[in-house]
C-alpha cells in the first residue's frame, strides 16, 4: 500500500477498534470502574504496570489488587497503615511481587502528598515533542523513596533504550481524548501530539508488516521511527493508531 492507502486502511481500523466495545476485553476497563480523577489515574498507573502477559490474566490480577486496596486506591495511597501494607505481601503477577507492590504504594504516597500527584509530575516535565524525557524524570522521582533494586525493573527507562510500552500506554489513557469514551483525556495540559505508540509484540509485528518500521528490536529507536510515521498520518492525534495496530495483531492475527 502507498502512503494514502495505508493511512485510509489504518483510519478504518481505528474506527473499528476505538469504541466502547474495546473496553470489555482490555485492562483499561479497571480504571473505567472509577469516577474520582485520582482513583482513575492511580488505578490506571498500577494496571499499566501489570500489563504484560495474557490480557484476561492482567484484568484478573488488577481486580485482585484493587480489592486489596479496598477499591478506593486514592484513599488507600493517602491513608494506609503498615497493617494495610502487609495485606499486599502475597500479591504477585509474573515477576511483580508483594515487595514491589508495597513500594509502589509508598512511592505513590510520596507523589500525592509531596508532589501534587501524577499529572503534575508529567506535566511539568513534559518534553517539547515527546514524553520520553518526562518518563525519565518521573522514574527518577518515583525511586526517591527507599526501595529494593529489583523493583526498578518495573518502571522502564527510555534513556537506556527501553520502549517503555506500559508507561506510554498509561499516558495514552490519561491524555488522549476523543468522543468514543475509551481513553479518559483527564490531563488537559499535555497535548496528544506528544504521545507515543505503546510498542509491544502486536504493534511491533504489524508495524513491520506494514512497512512503518524496519527495526527488528522493540526499543526506543523503533518507537521514534513509528512516531514519525504516525505523525505524518495525524499530527494532532498520532497515537490513535495504537488501536489499529494492536487490533490488527491481537484480534485479527495480522502478520
Amino acid at each position: 500500500m502507498d502512503g494514502k492507502d495505508l493511512k485510509d486502511f489504518l483510519d478504518e481500523k481505528v474506527v473499528q477498534y476505538n469504541n466502547k466495545s474495546f473496553i470489555d476485553f482490555d485492562p483499561i476497563q479497571i480504571p473505567h470502574q472509577y469516577t474520582l480523577k485520582e482513583d482513575i489515574e492511580i488505578s490506571g498507573f498500577l494496571v499499566a504496570t501489570l500489563a504484560w502477559g495474557k490480557r484476561m490474566t492482567i484484568i484478573q490480577k488488577s481486580e485482585k489488587l484493587m480489592s486489596l486496596l479496598g477499591n478506593s486506591p486514592y484513599d488507600f495511597i493517602l491513608n494506609h497503615t503498615q497493617s494495610d501494607l502487609e495485606k499486599l505481601h502475597d500479591f504477585t503477577h509474573r515477576t511483580f511481587n508483594g515487595v514491589d507492590c508495597q513500594f509502589f504504594i509508598k512511592s505513590l504516597h510520596n507523589i500525592y502528598t509531596n508532589h501534587s500527584g501524577l499529572e503534575n509530575i508529567f506535566t511539568i516535565n513534559q518534553g517539547e515533542t515527546q514524553m520520553h524525557e518526562s518518563i525519565v524524570n518521573f522514574r527518577t522521582l518515583f525511586f526517591q523513596t527507599e526501595h529494593w533494586i529489583r523493583t526498578r525493573k518495573h518502571v522502564s527507562d527510555p534513556s537506556t533504550g527501553a520502549a517503555a510500552k506500559r508507561l506510554h500506554m498509561f499516558l495514552r489513557w490519561m491524555i488522549r481524548h476523543d468522543s468514543n469514551g475509551v481513553d479518559f483525556g483527564l490531563w488537559k495540559n499535555i497535548p496528544m501530539s506528544k504521545l507515543s505508540c505503546p510498542l509491544d509484540v502486536h504493534t511491533g509485528n504489524v508495524s513491520r508488516s506494514l512497512g512503518l518500521i524496519d527495526r527488528k528490536q522493540n526499543d526506543i529507536k523503533a518507537v521514534n521511527i513509528l512516531d514519525a510515521k504516525l505523525r505524518e498520518f495525524d499530527p494532532i492525534d498520532p497515537v490513535k493508531y495504537d488501536f489499529a495496530l494492536f487490533g490488527l495483531g491481537a484480534h485479527e492475527g495480522f502478520k
